[in-house]
């Protein structure tokens, strides 16, 4: 076939969901002028996800933006619920959306309990979060119903954003098709993209180089100058297994997940008149909750807060209540209990498993993730009390100085590299955990078409938040060293990146 140099068969490839950039040490010191404010505006950062929502103000062009670059060669695709006219600006300057391949795999694009918009326009969330992420405009007051509170912005809030939607919600899951992927290469290639942003991958056993379109891709943009930042990929596994990182080819920059030094503690009250302990968990609880106290044990099998264990009969007798679960291998079947508390009908979720697991999510029941330790403490508590004893939850509060920070987060797939180990990655890692940053309000903050909440920021986890700060600090060094190679730029990040550990201890 004229025209056609190779051909491959098409894989689905998965996605990797304030204080961050504080953290790095980009800060917004009126005293000085911000390495983020002095560099960024002729780069543009192409962003391979979910699409984006252009009324975020993380997307709106800022007083002093300048004129589009002459030299971009890109544009605003029109699309269902979005208008190039009015949604497209010298911030958002380019917006395509690639659809063949996801129908190839999965027929044609359905509504029918899967709501998605065939353009550039986002539903899932996770575009908007990592294009804010990397290039957001400087936003004041954003915050979570109050958590987290501060100024929301990109790593280059200067640089200009182009969006390549290539992943599509089936079932609430983003599925991104090789074949859509290699697409959207070839356009921003062309189009003038000066870094690429790709928080997805695919899950090992990895393929050779030169049969996974990603990695060819990304080649492609290497021998045009282009720097190409992947995720390094979530493991699912209970405990982190080595070898399970992903996009590992070596001329394209993979970022691991670490912790900031923000949480969300959430005080737990007792019954004063059995106990005086007062336990301290994490959440996004934003008000105060009150009710009798259950064990997991009378409703679910082994005491685990599991769906598939659920015991429909007992439901009356769980609902209204505020269970306790437990878990020791982690906060991973976090999201099971979740579900399965709710389909009780039950008040609020306390799920104890071990704190070193314990990332708190955004859920549609009050949640408290609590250590082994204060979870025991919890259940001598019940045992020693009259039936159903009385608990009290109240709002959770953000600090700042938690310690050690950063830490590598457990669910952060590990090196070394499956199929080249003498190449080292993950080559970096960045802030990947409880990441504030835009969203769809039409879109609720957990996904679930039963929670009525609209929000304009919420939090995420995961190695597709870190990603986009490293595609943020690539744009800035790119401006400030237009020359310099991506292999370069990869360097300066990893020779030059600090070994930052806050703690009390030494």
């Amino acid at each position: 076939m004229e025209g056609v140099i190779s051909v491959f068969r098409s894989k689905t490839l998965q996605l990797h969901t304030t204080r961050s950039w504080d953290f790095l040490g980009l800060t917004l010191d009126s005293k000085v002028t911000p390495w983020q404010l002095a560099f960024g505006d002729d780069i543009v950062v192409g962003v391979f996800d979910t699409g984006i929502w252009p009324e975020s103000e993380s997307f709106q062009e800022g007083p002093c933006m300048r004129p589009i670059p002459p030299n971009w060669k890109g544009e605003c695709v029109k699309g269902e619920r979005f208008d190039p006219a009015k949604d497209c600006n010298r911030k958002l300057i380019g917006a395509r959306y690639y659809l063949k391949g996801f129908e190839h795999d999965y027929g044609p694009l359905s509504k029918s309990g899967n709501p998605e918009y065939r353009s550039p326009r986002d539903f899932l969330g996770h575009g908007t979060h990592t294009a804010s992420t990397a290039v957001g405009s400087i936003v004041k007051n954003a915050s979570f119903f109050g958590l987290g509170q501060g100024i929301a912005r990109g790593g280059a809030p200067r640089a200009r954003l182009a969006v390549y939607k290539i992943c599509w919600g089936k079932k609430f899951v983003g599925k991104c098709s090789e074949a859509d992927i290699l697409a959207a290469f070839d356009d921003a290639l062309h189009d003038g993209v000066h870094v690429i942003s790709a928080s997805f991958g695919e899950s090992p056993p990895l393929r050779p180089f030169f049969a996974s379109n990603a990695a060819i891709g990304s080649f492609h943009a290497m021998q045009l100058g282009i720097t190409v930042v992947f995720s390094a990929g979530n493991n699912d596994n209970d405990e982190p297994d080595p070898s399970l990182v992903q996009n590992v080819q070596p001329w394209s920059i993979s970022v691991a997940a670490s912790s900031i030094d923000r949480m969300f503690p959430t005080q737990i009250l007792l019954d004063n008149t059995l106990s005086t302990m007062d336990l301290m968990g994490e959440s996004f609880i934003t008000t105060e909750v009150r009710g009798k106290l259950a064990d997991s044990i009378i409703y679910f099998q082994d005491g685990i807060c599991d769906r598939d264990y659920y015991n429909t009969t007992l439901n009356k007798s769980a609902a209204g209540k505020i269970v306790l679960c437990f878990s020791t291998i982690g906060s991973e079947l976090s999201g099971e209990a979740v579900a399965a508390v709710k389909m009780a009908n039950g008040l609020g979720l306390i799920f104890a498993a071990p704190m070193t697991m314990q990332i708190p999510y955004v859920e549609i029941i009050p949640t408290v993730l609590v250590n082994i330790e204060q979870g025991t403490k919890l259940k001598d508590y019940l045992a020693q009390s009259p039936r159903f004893p009385a608990v009290q939850i109240k709002p959770t509060k953000t600090i700042i100085g938690k310690t050690p920070a950063p830490t590598v987060a457990t669910f952060s797939s590990r090196g070394p590299s499956s199929i080249t180990p003498d190449i080292l990655k993950p080559d970096v890692s960045a802030p990947g955990v409880n990441i504030l940053a835009a969203w769809p309000t039409d879109t609720s903050p957990t996904l679930s078409l039963s929670d009525k909440r609209s929000v304009k920021w919420n939090f995420q986890s995961g190695t597709s938040m870190s990603c986009p700060h490293v595609s943020g600090v690539v744009a800035l060094i790119k401006s400030a060293h237009p020359n310099w190679s991506p292999s370069a730029i990869r360097s300066a990040l990893m020779t030059t990146g600090k070994k930052k550990l806050t703690s009390t201890i030494g």
